[in-house]
């Protein structure tokens, strides 16, 4: 050994323990995943999983969203999803299924990839998807970006950088080591969780210390995948978090009422995790748009909406209230509700009326007016109150269902890296619950 190597092992050696210092002895929080993230919103990608009509009205009061699901995921819809989203006000981070989920447009959206490896699974869901992902950045991602961005580089010099850059997206991504606790869900059936598989609060515990220590991942997750784990999740949440010092602790499954968020919290969980109350809020839209369509004029005022929805909605126990309620700091779960759902319907009756108006299936109007329809639409407080990225989201949206060019004043939504800027109207057509008719 050359004197070069023994310098290197010790720096080596000094820098894996300038990172065990920070994470356990040093009053510091060197976890990339944000201790304030306390609600976390999960969009499948799933073409039957629908976006509610004014999502980012929803999604500013969640803490972040995740993208992923467990079935019938697939690249495509997966870029879609992130189009969707981007530029939403609030951070989007992806959470793949499988590795071929990932590609160059998902890693240049996220803003953090967080792998899954199920700690009560099989071998494979554990450490050979893994491999398999890693194979696929190494050998195909990674060499065909190279090949996309710098054409020019010789062969040797690609193979160097390849090797670095897979390492490097490794090393920048998050790690979120699951224990799934029920059996019938897709999750379970995705990673081979059967009965005996299931933990105990004790057995749970000591292999989320595992995951921290031995594993370094910065997240774990207990999941109960669209059931409420109740009691039992309780007391699983009290044993893991008192096994743990530097992962975040993550619960999801059934919440969807604000006791249950609070008592997971209470349990010693850093994060809710919520997906199914989402999306059946674009399932209650629809079908309320659909009456409100027969039953209002498409100018209808906003006081004749209101009353309307008054009138025919039981907003205490609509989807949209359940959904709000999960996420700690909403400000009065049903008067928001109350809001958004008549502004959705607002919005839907401008979007026909518009349509109708035009005697043109693709529309015909301009960014600007598209604009303070819109606001009139929503209310100008509400409209006013978005932040500027969320109300640029709602404009392109409405325009793609239009079929109308994309605002003009929309300079900020993120361009392709060619330059040109993102079409919505397909992504806009599959995923969203609500759509004009031809």
């Amino acid at each position: 050994m050359t004197s070069f190597d023994g310098i290197a092992r010790l720096l080596g050696r000094l820098g894996r323990g300038a990172s065990l210092a920070a994470r356990t002895a040093l009053p510091v929080d060197t976890n990339p995943v944000p201790a304030d993230w306390t609600h976390v919103t999960k969009v499948d990608p799933e073409d039957d999983k629908k976006l509610p009509l004014l999502y980012p009205l929803y999604l500013r009061h969640t803490s972040a969203v995740s993208v992923g699901g467990s079935a019938d995921v697939t690249a495509t819809n997966t870029e879609e999803t992130f189009e969707l989203l981007a530029p939403a006000s609030v951070p989007v981070f992806h959470e793949p299924s499988g590795p071929r989920h990932v590609t160059p447009r998902t890693r240049a959206r996220a803003d953090l990839l967080a792998i899954p490896e199920v700690l009560n699974g099989d071998s494979e869901s554990l450490v050979g998807q893994l491999g398999e992902a890693t194979e696929y950045v190494r050998e195909e991602m990674v060499p065909e970006t190279l090949r996309e961005k710098l054409p020019w580089l010789p062969a040797f010099a690609e193979d160097a950088l390849a090797d670095f850059a897979t390492s490097w997206l490794l090393a920048d991504a998050v790690f979120e080591a699951y224990v799934i606790q029920n059996p019938d869900s897709a999750a379970a059936r995705e990673a081979n969780v059967a009965e005996s598989d299931l933990l105990a609060p004790r057995e749970a515990k000591q292999r989320a210390m595992a995951a921290e220590r031995h594993l370094e991942s910065e997240l774990l997750y207990l999941e109960y995948s669209g059931t409420f784990g109740g009691d039992e999740a309780v007391e699983t949440l009290d044993a893991i978090s008192d096994g743990l010092t530097w992962s975040r602790l993550w619960y999801g499954g059934g919440i969807d009422s604000r006791d249950r968020a609070r008592a997971i919290l209470d349990a010693g969980a850093d994060t809710v995790v919520v997906g199914d109350a989402f999306h059946r809020v674009a399932d209650e839209e629809r079908e309320l748009c659909q009456r409100a369509a027969d039953a209002l004029d498409p100018d209808a005022s906003a006081a004749a909406v209101r009353e309307w929805v008054g009138e025919n909605v039981a907003v205490a126990d609509s989807n949209a209230a359940a959904y709000l309620a999960t996420i700690p700091g909403a400000p009065d779960p049903e008067r928001l509700a109350r809001r958004y759902l008549t502004a959705t319907v607002r919005a839907w009756l401008c979007l026909r009326a518009r349509r109708e108006a035009s005697g043109d299936e693709r529309g015909s109007a301009s960014g600007r007016s598209l604009r303070a329809d819109l606001r009139r639409a929503l209310g100008a407080d509400l409209f006013d109150a978005l932040a500027e990225t969320d109300a640029a989201l709602v404009r392109r949206n409405f325009a793609a269902l239009l079929g109308t060019d994309e605002p003009a004043d929309s300079d900020h939504i993120t361009r392709r890296t060619d330059g040109s800027r993102p079409s919505a109207d397909e992504a806009v057509a599959t995923h969203l619950a609500l759509a004009l008719p031809p």
